[in-house]
């Protein structure tokens, strides 16, 4: 009953613990470390909830989640009561809800990129001021990446390259080979199939828009690297201004959309706070602790 009981503390503390982080600001001065605090904290979640169930329905059998299991095939075993079926079902039902959303929104994506792809082998052409990157004839500013597993493409518009000068438009292609590089569109896709199970509740969106802010602002980072901070700022205040679209379905734009605040991503390039030593790595040591704590207790007789 004792790991059952942690798993389900575990759990609620992580909805906690989501709450406080999606308003945490010190996350925006080490980006990847924390998306890494948010995935660790996703997966304890998801861990820890579907464990507290499976760990309530098999305590007849009094060996805990994964000791347990074997019971449901003992015709010898216990009975289950009408509580302990019951949570059995929801660890079966969660677990499948969260897989099956999961691979509709891997599927989703998929499919969208592939459409606009064959949709830029038809209206995008190459220009020599940007080599390696596809030009949309479009006066509107654009400029986004779409990721891929074999290769990526870096698409921008005819209008950004008449509204940024040379040093900020490399900034931002720099921004969106960083998208590509580090994969962050693998790094939304639990997050946003979260939010597709679970459209009702706030706090889940939340999470969604600050693992997003967090992507940006790590890409940032990455483009800053070797040369002026400014330059990025600037070409992020003039797409801000110029209005643009919100980047297509399945890729990853430099353009700030929704939630996400443009003046937070030029005040952190403009004005870098370091994260004091201390911080960073109570921060570090945390990501493996949440990560791991309640894989050990499924494995750990209760």
């Amino acid at each position: 009953m004792t790991g059952t009981a942690l798993l389900a503390l575990i759990s609620l503390g992580t909805v906690g613990g989501a709450h406080l982080l999606s308003q945490a600001r010190w996350t925006w001065r080490t980006p990847r470390l924390g998306i890494a605090l948010w995935q660790a904290l996703g997966l304890c979640w998801g861990v820890a909830t579907i464990g507290a169930l499976l760990g309530l329905a098999l305590l007849p059998y009094g060996k805990g989640v994964l000791g347990g299991l074997p019971g449901l095939y003992d015709d010898q075993a216990a009975r289950l009561n009408a509580v302990q079926v019951a949570a059995l079902l929801a660890a079966i039902s969660l677990t499948a809800v969260l897989l099956v959303m999961l691979m509709y929104a891997v599927v989703r994506v998929v499919r969208a990129r592939r459409r606009h792809r064959a949709l830029l082998a038809l209206v995008s052409r190459r220009d020599s001021a940007v080599p390696g990157t596809l030009v949309l004839d479009h006066p509107g500013a654009a400029a986004y990446c779409v990721p891929g597993v074999r290769s990526s493409k870096v698409v921008v518009s005819a209008g950004t390259l008449e509204l940024l000068d040379r040093g900020e438009l490399a900034a931002v292609l720099a921004h969106e080979r960083a998208h590509a590089r580090e994969r962050h569109d693998l790094v939304l896709l639990p997050f946003a199939s979260l939010r597709q199970v679970f459209p009702q509740f706030r706090l889940v969106g939340r999470c969604l828009d600050a693992v997003e802010l967090l992507i940006e602002m790590a890409a940032d980072d990455r483009a800053r690297h070797g040369r002026p901070a400014r330059e990025l700022a600037t070409a992020l205040l003039r797409f801000a201004a110029a209005r643009p679209a919100a980047a297509p379905s399945g890729t990853l734009g430099v353009a700030s959309h929704g939630n996400i605040p443009v003046m937070a991503r030029v005040n952190r390039l403009l004005e870098p706070e370091p994260l004091p030593r201390t911080t960073r790595l109570a921060a570090t040591v945390a990501v493996p602790v949440i990560a791991t704590m309640p894989l050990i207790l499924l494995v750990l007789p209760h």
